[in-house]
């Protein structure tokens, strides 16, 4: 279609965004056709980067586990919030079927 050498014009991102199933509006191509060629333009200053000797990172800054262990506070608190549903069952709430599965 194009390469970030070339410029970017409005058939290329009607394109895109009927690869993608978007449906865009004339003032949104208009707009999306800036925005997209400015995206490139700084892929295209990334891309000259001398990255020679730069280890590989899956990020940039030491990780060690962030969640918080998943404790019960309040058992009072789910009974009540049950108690309001307009169904429950086994300490759940009980919604209708999704996607036309079978209860």
């Amino acid at each position: 279609m194009f390469g970030v050498s070339e410029s970017l014009s409005r058939d290329d991102v009607a394109k895109v965004a009927d690869l993608a199933m978007l449906t865009l509006t004339e003032e949104e191509l208009d707009t999306f056709t800036g925005q997209l060629a400015a995206v490139l333009e700084h892929a295209k200053d990334v891309e000259a980067l001398d990255v020679d000797g730069v280890a590989p990172t899956h990020h940039p800054y030491p990780l060690s586990n962030v969640f918080r262990a998943d404790e019960v506070d309040d058992p009072q608190v789910g009974d009540e919030a049950l108690a309001a549903a307009p169904a429950a069952e086994d300490h759940q709430f009980r919604v209708p079927p999704a996607l036309g599965e079978e209860p």
